[in-house]
């Protein structure tokens, strides 16, 4: 029988996140990300419902969502789903949990202040920068064009 398992998440992350280490020293994150839907009932009323999905990471990707995601920020999430069981300690009943392993993950929205080229340019001095670039090509000649 063929099978897929596939999960693709665009949303906000719900809280910061969680990075430990696994006595091993593999980087493991959980991040919450709120997803939302918007739809129009009968009466043409909009609705919105919003689910939360539990992810986690690993290695790498583990660090650098525990680097750059902070609450609030959108972020865009591929990977599969897991049913985690175990005892609750408590209880002593079976529980369990459905959540997303992240295998690629895409920051969205702006970078925070501070971080990668944006803080860079800015302490650039200004007089050793050279002229402004400008900000649309130029169009190409005919002869240029492949067509």
């Amino acid at each position: 029988m063929a099978s897929f398992n596939k999960v693709i998440l665009l949303g906000n992350l719900t809280r910061d996140p969680e990075v430990r280490y696994t006595p091993k020293g593999s980087a493991v994150c959980d991040l919450g990300i709120a997803v939302n839907r918007v739809y129009t009932i009968d009466s043409g009323e909009r609705r919105e419902e919003v689910t939360y999905v539990d992810v986690v990471l690993w290695a790498r990707l583990a660090e650098i969502a525990g680097e750059y995601l902070k609450k609030g920020r959108p972020v865009f999430i591929e990977g599969r789903l897991q049913m985690d069981t175990w005892d609750d300690k408590q209880t002593g009943q079976k529980r369990t949990r459905l959540r997303v392993v992240g295998e690629s993950m895409q920051l969205l929205g702006t970078r925070p202040p501070g971080t990668g080229a944006a803080a860079e340019a800015a302490g650039e001095d200004r007089q050793t920068a050279g002229p402004p670039k400008p900000s649309a090509p130029a169009e190409p000649d005919e002869d240029e064009i492949p067509f």
